[in-house]
């Protein structure tokens, strides 16, 4: 009988795996747990892969950060978007974020380090999401849309930053109804 020498197949290891591999740690932990040992070890590889991939770890989180961006844009579009109000399905789905995905909204918009994005540029998108908004409250008569889109998002935000913090306890219908009431009352 013939011996073979069989090899076991070696698993490529990516940069797209890397990346997604790092998304997926930073959306259960939070960026500040994405570590060059942790990741290889949910990776199952070394840390020579990474590091051939990227020059350092911040080359990585910009890469996990802009992944993100796409992943909230996503989000943003399968929410459903029923009221008629500006900013009023842009915020609930912001709230919902925060509430749904507490580690990626941190990484979003809250960053300890910047990574070259404004909150306003990640929110308005590559389709013009903040700007569409802005137009619907110009149509609905509102004068000083610039002005209204400050006290919304501050508001919006503020309601947001409570629900990471668990002290947002109000239900959909009620976040809805809230919105839909600051609005009007900063139009």
């Amino acid at each position: 009988m013939q011996r073979r020498n069989i090899l076991a197949r070696k698993i490529q290891i990516t940069q797209a795996f890397i990346v997604n591999t790092a998304f997926q740690l930073a959306r259960k932990e939070g960026i500040e747990n994405v570590t060059a040992r942790k990741l290889a070890a949910k990776a199952e590889c070394s840390t020579q892969p990474i590091f051939r991939m990227y020059e350092n770890m911040d080359e990585l989180y910009n890469d996990v950060f802009n992944m993100a961006v796409s992943f909230f844009s996503f989000y943003y579009e399968r929410c459903e978007k029923s009221h008629e109000e500006p900013f009023v399905n842009l915020g609930y789905a912001y709230i919902r974020f925060a509430k749904e995905e507490k580690n990626l909204f941190r990484l979003l918009f809250l960053p300890e380090r910047s990574y070259g994005k404004s909150m306003y540029e990640i929110l308005n998108g590559s389709k013009g999401i903040v700007v569409a908004e802005i137009d619907k409250a110009r149509k609905d008569g509102c004068r000083n849309t610039g002005d209204l889109f400050t006290k919304m998002w501050i508001f919006v935000h503020g309601a947001a930053c409570m629900a990471i913090t668990g002290d947002y306890d109000l239900d959909d219908t009620e976040t809805i109804k809230l919105l839909v009431d600051t609005y009007k009352a900063f139009k």
